[in-house]
């Protein structure tokens, strides 16, 4: 405790130890990441998290000077008013547009890189407790983010995998054969609630895509069962499930 102590204090020590520790905590996260090979890598977190610490560490430094060297000159001017909460706020502010770059949206309505964002907010305030010396906390959440990242994929994708409803997008042959690719869901005793066609823009002669949100029957709850009867189909040129 009295080597904790010591670091949460203002000094080169405590100022390396907490710099590393942001270092380290963007590191783990961006490794994670980068193995995803994702929109922000190793360096992109690392970065994030060692500009927020670096961002708390200013003001403390600004703080501890006014209240020693800095004082006489604060007084003539006088009297400067500090509120280092300020500095965090502008990190909070600024991460959200980084973050918001990483998010592209793809085809067929879905959307990439929530992850990573959101990923990048986190590396940015473990950044701000480490430079905080907030030890405990970065360690805790470090944990628990990187639980989440990796070992609750699989689950959620499961989880996703047994829901009732889903979303299908399904490219086939003409227009006209829209009603056969229905009857062949209705005769699973799913229920189609929703129902969007696309065309590509690009050629004429492409052939229509439509995305359908189902619900599956107590019966027949499988997913596979339901793609594998419509990629059956003659005028079926493709099937995708659409997990978002």
């Amino acid at each position: 405790m009295e080597v904790l102590n010591y670091l949460r204090e203002f000094h080169l020590a405590s100022v390396i130890v907490r710099l590393l520790l942001a270092l380290l905590a963007g590191a783990v996260l961006g490794y994670g990441r980068a193995l995803k090979r994702v929109n922000a890598g190793l360096r992109t977190y690392i970065l994030v998290s060692i500009g927020a610490a670096l961002t708390v560490l200013i003001s403390t430094y600004e703080y501890a000077m006014l209240s020693g060297d800095w004082s006489a000159a604060a007084e003539l001017a006088g009297g400067l008013k500090f509120d280092g909460s300020r500095f965090a706020a502008q990190v909070i502010s600024g991460i959200g547009f980084l973050a918001a770059g990483t998010i592209i949206g793809i085809a067929h309505q879905q959307v990439s890189g929530l992850t990573s964002a959101i990923g990048l907010f986190a590396a940015a305030c473990m950044g701000l407790a480490a430079g905080a010396g907030f030890y405990e906390g970065v360690l805790v959440a470090l944990v628990l983010i990187c639980l989440t990242l990796e070992l609750l994929k699989p689950l959620e994708t499961a989880f996703k995998r047994h829901i009732r409803n889903i979303t299908i997008c399904i490219k086939f042959n003409d227009i006209e054969n829209l009603g056969e690719i229905m009857a062949a869901i209705d005769a699973q005793k799913a229920q189609v609630f929703e129902s969007e066609i696309e065309r590509t823009k690009q050629e004429d002669d492409e052939p229509p895509t439509v995305i359908l949100a189902v619900k599956l029957s107590r019966e027949q709850p499988s997913h596979s069962a339901l793609l594998s009867t419509v990629a059956e189909l003659p005028c079926v040129y493709a099937v995708q499930e659409l997990i978002y």
